[in-house]
């Protein structure tokens, strides 16, 4: 995790987390590697919100989710978390 916004409650009670998500790796390409940097905004809601509200950043983990766009008037792609596992530390 990079950044993330306060947690937040819908007017149905629901937890709701924006943040932005770092991602770095090493991929193969073309018979080489590539390495990939890319920050990514994300939305968790419910039990994630609550996962994602406790991480500190830079801390490593996998997520599970879709992408869609930010609002119907916005192109601009976010992921929408379902699922956070933490993982051991990368460092």
């Amino acid at each position: 995790m990079a950044e993330r916004d306060a947690l937040r409650y819908t007017p149905a009670g629901v937890p709701h987390l924006a943040f932005q998500l770092q991602h770095q790796s090493r991929q193969a390409e073309a018979g080489g590697n590539r390495d990939v940097e890319v920050v990514m905004s994300a939305v968790a809601l419910g039990d994630p919100a609550l996962v994602a509200a406790k991480l500190e950043k830079g801390q490593a983990i996998a997520v599970k989710g879709f992408l869609s766009r930010r609002s119907q008037r916005s192109d601009y792609p976010v992921l929408h978390i379902s699922q956070i596992k933490l993982l051991a530390d990368q460092h």
